[in-house]
């Protein structure tokens, strides 16, 4: 079926009528995402508009658990990311609401949580530990004892009592089981007591028994009050007894809306009886599949979930119907509503919205949008008013509970207003801070919790130490008091140009550390755990001991063995502010590389370039003016020149030439074009420069992290 074309979708205005029989959850109409593909046609490639997500109204109740299903390609993951706001501005056209009132993205995501199907968690921190940083980052206005209490009771109602001085492990460190893993993952979601938890294939590589644990605590969740909505592929017969409201989309489209046992029912009235011993849902997708394949299609079964138009049948080995074949519309129970509108089907295909129709014309045919819910308006009253009532777990400790939802005044929005077709975040709402914590405190935690990680994994640093050692004890062997001839000076510019090369190349291994971690702070950022600039001056300020710590121990080792002169603090300075510098150039490529192989590829490139035009092959004076550029990008060119400056600023006689001259300091600095005149302050202009660079670098990390580095749709 083609998508509805750019221009008629602006005619388009669906009225979003509110919910009367439908008190509390989350409701979303009309949700359309499109995306632009290329198709090869007759040899040419053209651009087509696909509908990824068309049309789909409908709604998950508070207190319950709704499951989102559908065969592969069915559209679950990115309808999930739809109602959770994780689809760019712009690319997403329909209204979600929360109980009743309208919701943007940037409100959607105070309110909820949203469990990645990944676990993406530090390895080295235990189950306690990784929850209660979590605490620090949601729960900034409570106590530390009140935020203690709160991680205490959540490990005991995950059923983590047992792991919870237990690392979380990797693939090299032996850690907590997959299952309680993928708890720990809720957890750290749901400590803030969300309204909205949305969890991406829950159950996904778990054995059947801890996926039935999982889906359990999320059950449990439900029925504190949050509203859940979850994907999943293939659930067992116990998980499907935990699932209390069921989404099953095919092609971007609503197949089915209601309860997991009404399904049997749905079926029956499109004329297909579910095979004695077969999963009612199962046999139900695999209708959907057999829809598919033939020539009428899955927008059939979405017209009927719609309207009630009976799809036409299927017939064994004639697939020559055409999707547009017209069928005979299920009977419909009609009775007055206060309003003058009729409620349309029978119970079990009744909307939660009294089946308020959504008018909408296109290309001048009007068509009536109506939700597909399969609940009896008196059962599904029932629980919302006391969702744990039918619940086995009424009598169990409670969950932690739920946030409250913004009260309705809090909306400027008027419930009689048309949705034209437009971004979800039309209405903005202010809500309250946008952050748990302020700057100060999102940076404190992030430290502590980067040199907890650091001191449990302490080979990159000791690794980086070890290398600068074992390289300044090289270059004391070496060039041991070099004479002051012109062998001399060549063993001391040898010695400042390695120095320059090695210290950029000890950073180097600094290309996997955020890589390694970035999925961690897209999980963390994308429902505002904390700020990217808290992030990034964490993440600074913890190198800064590390990095002086390198610095001083090469600079102790080399600077007696090859009697320099001049500055010793300065000859600390340089090392130091270099180190800095290099590592906010490689942390800036290794957030805009994909993977740790092409990072290295980058850093080792741009090292070759820097090494080529920071003075030592060519001075700057003998650079062709059309790469001078690359001299004053060169990290290498600072920290190479201040080093020299500081040896030689100097009218002191280090050798002679073959004529007989004496070669003076200032006489070396003159041969290799840098203008330093004795006293001058270049030398202290060289390292603000590399200051300046390292601040640039770390600007734009912080950049890419605020606004490149979002798990979101486009």
């Amino acid at each position: 079926m083609a998508p509805i074309n750019s221009d008629h979708r602006r005619d388009v205005a669906i009225d979003i009528v509110k919910p009367v029989n439908f008190t509390g959850g989350l409701d979303f109409s009309a949700l359309t995402y499109t995306v632009s593909k290329k198709k090869e046609v007759e040899g040419q490639w053209l651009s087509q508009e696909v509908d990824l997500l068309h049309r789909i109204s409908g709604y998950a109740p508070k207190g319950f658990v709704t499951a989102v299903m559908g065969p592969s390609g069915a559209g679950k993951s990115t309808f999930l990311d739809a109602v959770a706001g994780r689809i760019a501005s712009g690319s997403l056209m329909g209204r979600v609401s929360l109980d009743g009132m309208v919701m943007n993205p940037s409100l959607i995501k105070r309110t909820s949580a949203y469990v990645m199907q990944e676990d993406r968690l530090f390895p080295m921190l235990t189950v306690y530990e990784t929850l209660m940083f979590a605490a620090d980052f949601r729960l900034g206005s409570i106590s530390t004892d009140d935020k203690k209490q709160r991680v205490e009771k959540l490990i005991e109602q995950l059923g983590l009592s047992s792991a919870r001085n237990t690392y979380i492990g990797d693939e090299g460190t032996r850690g907590v089981s997959g299952g309680e893993r993928r708890r720990v993952s809720i957890g750290v979601d749901i400590i803030h007591g969300p309204s909205l938890l949305f969890l991406d294939e829950p159950t996904s590589g778990l054995d059947s028994t801890s996926a039935y644990s999982v889906i359990e605590k999320v059950h449990d969740i439900a029925r504190s009050g949050s509203t859940v909505i979850l994907t999943i592929h293939q659930p067992s017969s116990r998980i499907l007894l935990l699932l209390d409201h069921l989404i099953v989309l095919a092609r971007g489209h609503l197949m089915y809306q209601g309860s997991p046992k009404d399904v049997t029912g749905y079926l029956r009235k499109i004329g297909r009886k579910v095979p004695v011993g077969e999963n009612s849902i199962e046999y139900l997708i695999d209708v959907i599949q057999e829809y598919d394949q033939s020539e009428i299609g899955v927008e059939a079964l979405a017209e009927f979930a719609r309207t009630g138009v009976k799809p036409p049948k299927l017939v064994e080995g004639d697939v020559s119907f055409v999707s547009a074949a017209v069928a005979t519309p299920t009977p419909a129970r009609t009775q007055p509503r206060g309003n003058g509108g009729v409620e349309d089907f029978d119970h079990s295909l009744r909307s939660p919205h009294n089946a308020a129709s959504r008018s909408w014309s296109a290309s001048g045919v009007v068509q009536t949008m109506m939700f597909t819910p399969p609940r009896p308006r008196n059962e599904y009253q029932s629980k919302v008013n006391n969702p744990m009532s039918s619940s086995p777990y009424a009598n169990s400790s409670e969950i932690l509970p739920s946030t409250p939802t913004p009260h309705s005044s809090d909306y400027t929005v008027n419930e009689n207003d048309y949705l034209t077709p437009g971004v979800l975040d039309a209405y903005s709402v202010d809500h309250g801070p946008k952050f748990a914590n302020s700057f100060l405190p999102e940076t404190w935690t992030l430290i502590r919790r980067n040199f907890k990680n650091i001191r449990r994994t302490p080979e990159l640093f000791l690794s980086r130490l070890l290398v600068l050692t074992f390289m300044g004890f090289m270059m004391a062997t070496m060039f041991p008091n070099p004479p002051n001839s012109l062998q001399g000076i060549t063993n001391r510019l040898s010695f400042f140009i390695f120095t320059a090369c090695v210290f950029f190349f000890s950073s180097n291994d600094a290309v996997p550390a955020f890589i390694q971690e970035r999925f961690i702070f897209v999980r963390e950022t994308s429902f505002n755990a904390y700020r990217a600039s808290s992030y990034t001056t964490a993440g600074l300020i913890t190198y800064l001991p590390f990095l002086a710590l390198q610095a001083i121990v090469y600079a102790l080792i080399t600077w007696w063995a090859l009697t320099l002169r001049g500055s010793f603090l300065y000859f600390f300075i340089v090392l130091y502010v270099s180190l800095l510098t290099t590592n906010s150039f490689v942390v800036f490529v290794s957030s805009v590389v994909p993977n740790y192989i092409l990072g290295y590829a980058a850093v080792i490139a741009f090292t070759a370039l820097f090494f080529l035009f920071c003075g030592f092959f060519l001075n700057s004076g003998e650079i062709p003016s059309y790469w001078t550029w690359m001299n004053k990008i060169s990290t290498m060119t600072y920290p190479y020149e201040g080093l020299l400056m500081n040896q030689y600023q100097t009218n002191d006689v280090f050798g002679k030439n073959v004529d007989g001259t004496l070669v003076t300091g200032q006489g070396i600095l003159a041969s290799l074009n840098i203008n330093s005149d004795i006293g001058s302050n270049k030398k202290w202009e060289n390292v603000a420069i590399m200051l300046g660079w390292a601040v640039f670098y770390r600007v734009l990390f912080y950049l890419v992290l605020r606004f490149a580095s979002k798990n979101q749709r486009t």
